[in-house]
């Protein structure tokens, strides 16, 4: 269980650390990112860094970087709204897991089966790393799974990235950082690549601008003023009986000198939607349970079945620039922002909404009330709904019980009134990087009053 934190708490650790997609309209404008500003003064190695993100002849297809799938342009995230991306040799071959974003990564710490939690309060359990399920201990190390991968850049062995790393343009610039035999080696090579993609996502302030609305307010800044309804969003973000989006979503004083990351860095069972549209998920055998694998290999359960606290753990990642995103979840099953927060609402109370439902009788027209923000826009009598249905029945108790899915009855009432989730949404577009105050603050409309 995680510990929240009041609103008047909340207030004074940002006051204190901080000094100094939903579709919906909102009071905010923002400006696009830009890959790296002219300004920073990069290190040799950082340097070497930033032009392997950009390149595409480093994959198989030649057509893809790591800035296809991190565009700087949609803080660094996936620029469509696509659950899995396409890479490999022929630009055409799925992965399994929507794809995170880059920011905000420099503070993280590696896995680590009881890590503290930054709150200071909660007990320690499964925390760090990167990558969904926290394999990669570091941010070279991470990096090295996408320049390999068979569905992504696709080079297979680091003697095939090696071929095309001595071709590039930069390849005396990458001997200067790295020294005069660093392409000598194929596996070596390949290090070294992996560390200078690290130094640039280290020391780019690009990849951590700390540029929202919400940094603004929490540094006391002019232009930071929260409205009325992003104010009421930031309540119902930290109420315990509500949201209580702040027990995994950490926006205190952290690890390693963070501040407001939105992130404990904890891993969760929360079993959301099994996504039909992943080709992997086709084969009924198949299920991606996070930290217990199969992706990952070290947290395997010892048989089938057998029993493992891990299964279904995922990470919970940061919220800054979720209002950014189109595709959400590790498998990338939901498309907006509001449906997110009403799948936390009303994954117990109406499961028939999100997950699917056997033997009933589908109705020609759905009844006036019946909800169109689900996954399931069907509306059936009678029938089984498979509550649950991308974690094997034996891991179950692993699914977190904390609010606002507190494994309440179906039928039950919302945690959360509509207000409230309309509120909810507001504030977390004030997470979103590149905001620049309007001239004129609007006195009404969405976000504002």
């Amino acid at each position: 269980m995680r510990i929240h934190l009041s609103i008047a708490a909340l207030a004074l650790l940002l006051l204190a650390s901080c000094g100094g997609g939903s579709r919906s309209g909102t009071a905010t404008t923002t400006a696009p990112a830009t890959p790296v500003a002219a300004a920073v003064n990069l290190s040799a190695k950082a340097q070497v860094g930033q032009k392997i993100f950009f390149d595409r002849s480093l994959s198989a297809s030649g057509a893809m970087s790591c800035a296809s799938c991190h565009d700087p342009d949609h803080a660094y995230g996936p620029p469509n709204d696509l659950s899995v991306q396409l890479g490999g040799p022929n630009m055409n071959t799925p992965g399994t897991r929507a794809v995170p974003s880059l920011r905000y990564k420099d503070v993280t710490p590696p896995y680590a089966d009881l890590l503290d939690n930054p709150d200071g309060v909660s007990v320690p359990g499964p925390g760090g790393g990167f990558d969904w399920d926290g394999r990669a201990p570091t941010l070279a190390e991470q990096a090295r799974f996408p320049l390999l991968a068979a569905h992504e850049m696709a080079n297979v062995t680091a003697a095939a990235f090696a071929v095309k790393l001595r071709k590039v343009a930069y390849a005396a610039q990458f001997q200067q950082a790295f020294g005069a035999n660093a392409l000598a080696d194929d596996d070596g090579a390949l290090a070294f690549a992996t560390q200078a993609l690290q130094a640039f996502q280290l020391e780019d302030p690009s990849f951590h601008p700390y540029s929202s609305k919400f940094d603004l307010y929490a540094g006391n800044k002019i232009g930071g003023t929260l409205t009325a309804a992003e104010q009421r969003g930031m309540k119902v973000f930290t109420d315990a009986g509500r949201g209580n989006c702040a027990s995994c979503h950490y926006q205190g004083a952290g690890l390693n000198g963070s501040s407001a990351l939105f992130t404990d860095f904890s891993y969760e069972a929360i079993s959301v939607p099994r996504n039909m549209a992943i080709p992997a998920n086709q084969d009924p055998a198949w299920f991606d349970m996070g930290v217990c694998g199969p992706i990952r290999t070290d947290h395997l359960p010892t048989a089938p079945g057998a029993a493992n606290a891990f299964c279904g753990m995922v990470k919970a990642p940061t919220l800054r620039n979720v209002a950014k995103r189109t595709s959400f979840f590790h498998n990338g099953v939901m498309h907006s922002l509001e449906q997110v927060v009403r799948f936390y609402n009303t994954r117990d109370t109406m499961p028939q909404l999100w997950y699917p439902t056997v033997g009933g009788t589908p109705k020609a027209t759905p009844d006036a009330d019946f909800p169109t923000w689900g996954l399931v826009t069907t509306q059936y009598v009678g029938g089984t709904v498979q509550k649950f249905n991308d974690l094997p029945a034996a891991y179950r108790a692993n699914i977190d019980p904390q609010m606002p899915l507190d494994g309440r009855a179906a039928g039950s009432a919302n945690p959360m009134s509509e207000r409230d989730i309309a509120d909810l949404v507001c504030f977390l577009q004030t997470l979103d990087d590149g905001y620049q105050p309007p001239a004129t603050p609007a006195k009404s409309g969405t976000c504002v009053d």
